[in-house]
């Protein structure tokens, strides 16, 4: 099991400190008005590389010793990830191979090769995230490299719940937050911290339903292996982690499948009211909230907005359909 700490939270957050931005807190009427009761949005798509992912690569790469970083790291990621190791790698001069699926969006892709420079090996393997995975684990094995996780780590999982910090810290009444989850790393970072600093907190992990990885976990106690579908939640790809739900099934208050439809409204609506860039896997948040899955009457409710890397072609497309 991975447990992270509100101790190891707070660590990352000193380090962080003056390293990334410490994005808003923001009163939204917009969606307070939509579903009737006070919601506040962290909005982590005005983060460094646009996605909260920022926050756990610097916080891990920073920490492995001069002798794993000369044997050079290696990485699979969907694409913001990728972007924060890319940044590290290239702050600490150490070489990154990094591996993508083939349904990471362009935009994503140039991203990583610009921050990372001549730092960076990007590789783009299969279409979905486990293929990439699988070279990542490939290259770990056969060429000792020191392997980096988008999410099963503990460095990782505190780096991102500092963004939780902040928001606790900026609206320390709330009642619920609703989290998009993937991998798990995200979400065990922001239960730890928004439940060690407001007891009794609601943590809803959202998901695209394309992506049927932690119901499946659920009805099983255990993650097994699922079949995906396409998503616009391409950050959110790949499988749940056994050492996470061990720690997140206790914890989380539920879980929230959302449609494309019900994504690509929350991008649009988003965009059209606060003027705001956000993707799909930001948007599950948004999404799940207006879902009415889960009653909310009198709460304050608080969504994590994880990023805002979308290709402006997928994007118009969207605002054009919800125009």
């Amino acid at each position: 099991m991975i447990k992270p700490t509100i101790t190891d939270v707070l660590l990352a957050a000193r380090f962080l400190k003056g390293r990334i931005h410490r994005t808003p807190t923001e009163y939204s009427i917009p969606f307070s008005n939509r579903v009737g009761t006070a919601v506040y949005v962290k909005w982590e798509n005005q983060q460094m590389c646009r996605s909260f992912k920022i926050r756990g690569a610097l916080n891990k790469m920073f920490s492995l010793t001069e002798e794993e970083r000369s044997r050079g790291v290696v990485t699979a990621s969907s694409g913001n990830h990728a972007q924060g190791v890319a940044t590290a790698a290239r702050m600490l001069r150490t070489k990154a191979i990094i591996c993508v699926p083939g349904m990471c969006p362009e935009t994503k892709r140039d991203a990583i090769r610009n921050l990372g420079g001549e730092y960076v090996d990007l590789r783009v393997i299969g279409h979905f995230y486990n293929d990439a995975e699988d070279e990542s684990f490939r290259l770990r094995d056969e060429e000792g490299l020191t392997y980096v996780s988008a999410f099963e780590d503990l460095k990782i999982a505190a780096g991102q719940g500092t963004l939780a910090l902040e928001m606790l810290m900026d609206e320390p009444e709330l009642d619920i937050i609703f989290c998009p989850i993937s991998g798990g790393g995200l979400i065990s970072g922001v239960i730890t911290a928004a439940q060690a600093l407001r007891p009794g907190i609601q943590v809803w992990g959202v998901h695209a339903s394309a992506n049927p990885a932690w119901p499946e976990a659920f009805r099983q106690d255990r993650v097994v292996p699922v079949d995906e579908d396409e998503t616009i939640a391409d950050a959110l790809c790949g499988g749940a982690s056994q050492p996470l739900f061990e720690y997140l099934k206790e914890r989380l208050a539920g879980i929230i499948a959302v449609s494309e439809d019900e994504l690509e409204e929350a991008m649009a609506f988003t965009h059209h009211h606060h003027h705001q860039v956000i993707e799909g896997g930001a948007a599950t948040s948004l999404a799940g909230l207006f879902s009415g899955k889960v009653n909310v009457t009198g709460m304050k409710v608080g969504l994590v907005i994880s990023g805002g890397n979308v290709d402006d072609g997928k994007l118009v497309e969207i605002l054009h359909k919800y125009s």
